[in-house]
């Protein structure tokens, strides 16, 4: 699985369980609304380290928490 995919899945699944969607995400980030949708929905295949940060402070985890799923375990370079 490529590196983007795994993001997005994992952003995905943090979503679901925290009953949130991207408007909400981006109501508790500040990012923006339409680069949470770009990145999700594949127009944007980059996400960078900063923009995670704050997606990780909006679920209240550390990045550490973020990579820390079955996901990322055979993740391929983009």
């Amino acid at each position: 699985m490529q590196l983007s995919d795994a993001i997005r899945k994992r952003i995905k699944n943090l979503l679901k369980i925290n009953n949130m969607n991207i408007w909400k995400l981006y109501k508790a980030t500040g990012v923006s609304a339409s680069t949470l949708s770009y990145f999700m929905s594949g127009k944007r295949e980059l996400i960078n380290l900063k923009t995670l940060l704050h997606i990780c402070e909006g679920f209240k985890i550390t990045l550490k928490e973020f990579f820390d799923d079955p996901l990322f375990i055979d993740v391929e370079q983009d």
